[in-house]
């Protein structure tokens, strides 16, 4: 089994987070995204936007949400999902409006001119704090238990400061879950070279 992806994107960090919590014995290659391995490429048929590979012998898979349920099937110890139907649809729900609703904004940040950069940060950032109480309400996201949630929601928290987002003190529900989150083995182990350098939450506006 091989991982490929780059060291900065968000959603590869997300599928690193559950490599790591799964303590998969296997190589990830740190690939540029701007010049990517022709074989990779001959392999990931959508390698204009899509940098994350995984390659288990005869299948590969290269959307980070279907790797993630992947990794948590193939490596079933600890479990990340909830074994209940109905429990599982709702987690799978969070995840997609993680991606859609707060990491579209990362993604328009991160790649949009200035203007349109700054309405996204500034709507990321009313959009988190305006969550705060669901931070607030269980240890992890939305449940007692550590999930795939924490892994997708966690890579974007890492990166507020990177991209300007600074949280006022009535947030501090989401700065004690992030940290506590961070904490974590697994996401010190899933941290590239140039994630390490992004600054930490900090604790105030």
């Amino acid at each position: 089994m091989s991982l490929y992806c780059s060291p900065t994107c968000p959603y590869s960090h997300q599928v690193r987070f559950v490599w790591h919590e799964k303590g998969v014995q296997a190589d990830i290659h740190y690939i540029d995204p701007e010049n990517p391995p022709a074989d990779v490429i001959d392999l990931n048929p959508y390698h204009e936007s899509v940098f994350t590979t995984l390659i288990d012998r005869d299948l590969v898979l290269y959307d980070h949400r279907i790797i993630m349920e992947y990794l948590d099937e193939r490596f079933p110890h600890p479990p990340l999902h909830p074994m209940e139907p109905v429990a599982r649809a709702q987690a799978r729900m969070l995840i997609h409006r993680i991606d859609r609703d707060w990491y579209r904004l990362l993604d328009e940040i991160q790649n949009s001119g200035e203007k349109k950069a700054a309405r996204a940060r500034k709507t990321l950032r009313e959009d988190l704090i305006a969550a705060t109480p669901l931070f607030a309400a269980k240890p992890y996201f939305l449940s007692e238990e550590f999930s795939l949630v924490d892994c997708a929601l966690a890579p974007l928290l890492w990166r507020l400061p990177a991209v300007g987002i600074d949280l006022p003190r009535e947030a501090a529900p989401i700065r004690a879950y992030a940290q506590r989150i961070f904490a974590r083995e697994a996401f010190q182990s899933s941290l590239s070279e140039a994630e390490r350098e992004m600054a930490q939450l900090p604790l105030s506006a």
